[in-house]
């Protein structure tokens, strides 16, 4: 557990710096000095790889702090909505945990409410409101 909570300590921090403006500019300020040394070093293969090199190795690394990130972030909505349908009278709590589900289940879900969605339009069309509680 430690080394997992080291690691996100430092995906944390390391996508808070990615972040900022100051690392895009130096981003950008190495790139330039890059373009600068060219001619210096005649354009050479070794010139053009090292960019690439670095290039490559820092998309791989931003590939699974981007992960790292979304998942957090997903994580942390979920309980949040699942906590809003807990809290809220009326609310179905099947609907809790809803990402957990097989396809086939969540289909179902799906579809039962694309049903309830297309009799609440036909409501509004008929001049009546779309804001009750079906089942009740």
């Amino acid at each position: 557990m430690k080394s997992s909570t080291s690691y996100s300590r430092i995906a944390n921090w390391a996508a808070h710096i990615s972040g900022r403006p100051v690392t895009f500019v130096l981003a950008v300020t190495v790139i330039l000095a890059w373009i600068v040394t060219g001619p210096l070093f005649h354009f050479s293969d070794t010139w053009q790889l090292v960019i690439n090199t670095a290039t490559t190795i820092i998309t791989f690394l931003m590939v699974f702090l981007i992960q790292n990130t979304q998942n957090r972030d997903t994580q942390a909505m979920q309980v949040k909505l699942d906590e809003l349908i807990r809290a809220t009278k009326g609310a179905h709590n099947a609907l809790l945990d809803l990402e957990h589900l097989e396809d086939e289940q969540l289909d179902a879900f799906r579809s039962r409410y694309e049903r309830l969605a297309q009799s609440a339009r036909a409501e509004l069309l008929k001049g009546n409101t779309d804001t009750d509680t079906p089942e009740a």
